[in-house]
């Protein structure tokens, strides 16, 4: 198992990396576009489409953002669009993460499917506009997700259980508890700051989302909005979470080898991605 995720991992890096650091963003416009299909692919046979209607999901979704190349949308601000979408994840993560398993299958299939692809949708136009913006803004985004699942993990590890009796959604993910949730969040304060600092030396090139947030808006909005960011990567896990536990999945699929499903690697992403170009569109 080690051997197959760390051969998936170079392979994914061997891919996404050049196309990150080209210096035409149409490379990383098309790989993201593949992920993206991939998710929605992936999405559609979690929620009970047939192979052949996952299949014609995946293109539809597909086609939405190309019509959404077309139009322009990945080189504009949009800032009513991202506010919209950063209201729905937070309203409708909630909703969900507070009826719990359940509920989910009980919702209609066409509400269940469109809500998800149009997630996807967002979050290939975020990380597209993100990419547009500057390669460190989008690493700034990424990282942040990153830091706040691996503290989680290794806080969960240590201290789980410890201070608090009381899990963060046992029904959903038994594992995860509020001590992890904590320590992610401390991760990425400490991600920030250190950032900022390396920005300001010159040692990180601007922009970055730690730096626009701190620029534009003071030391104070900027530990909330990374706090709230880092929340709501945890809400994106638990929703896929919870999907895959309504569909009996242990994983969103078995498309990466030794990592599960590309939905596996980019729940987090999900909503974090989309209000993170809300903040940027925002605060001028």
């Amino acid at each position: 198992m080690l051997k197959q995720r760390i051969i998936t991992a170079i392979v994914l890096l061997l891919i996404l990396l050049p196309a990150l650091f080209h210096s035409d963003t149409l490379y990383w416009r098309l790989v993201t576009l593949v992920l993206i299909a991939a998710a929605a692919w992936e999405w559609a046979r979690l929620n009970g489409l047939s192979l052949y209607g996952a299949w014609i999901g995946a293109f539809a979704c597909l086609v939405a953002c190309v019509m959404a190349w077309d139009l322009g949308l990945l080189a504009s601000r949009q800032p009513l669009l991202w506010i919209t979408a950063g209201g729905a994840w937070v309203l409708v993560g909630a909703a969900l993460i507070k009826t719990g398993v359940g509920r989910w299958g009980q919702l209609p299939r066409l509400l269940r499917l469109g809500g998800g692809w149009l997630a996807l949708w967002l979050a290939w136009l975020a990380v597209v506009q993100a990419r547009e913006v500057g390669i460190t803004f989008l690493l700034s985004i990424l990282l942040l997700v990153w830091m706040a699942d691996v503290a989680a993990y290794f806080a969960g590890k240590a201290w789980g259980g410890r201070f608090s009796a009381v899990r963060l959604a046992p029904a959903i993910s038994p594992g995860k508890s509020w001590e992890g949730v904590w320590g992610g969040m401390l991760g990425v304060l400490l991600l920030a700051l250190v950032w900022l600092a390396l920005e300001r030396a010159g040692v990180l090139p601007p922009p970055s989302l730690y730096g626009h947030l701190q620029s534009q808006g003071g030391w104070v909005l900027l530990l909330l909005a990374v706090l709230f960011l880092a929340a709501m990567s945890v809400v994106g896990d638990l929703v896929e979470s919870l999907v895959k536990r309504s569909a009996g999945a242990k994983d969103s699929s078995r498309l990466l080898p030794g990592h599960g499903g590309v939905l596996d690697r980019v729940d987090a992403l999900l909503p974090t991605l989309p209000l993170a170009m809300m903040f940027h569109s925002v605060l001028r």
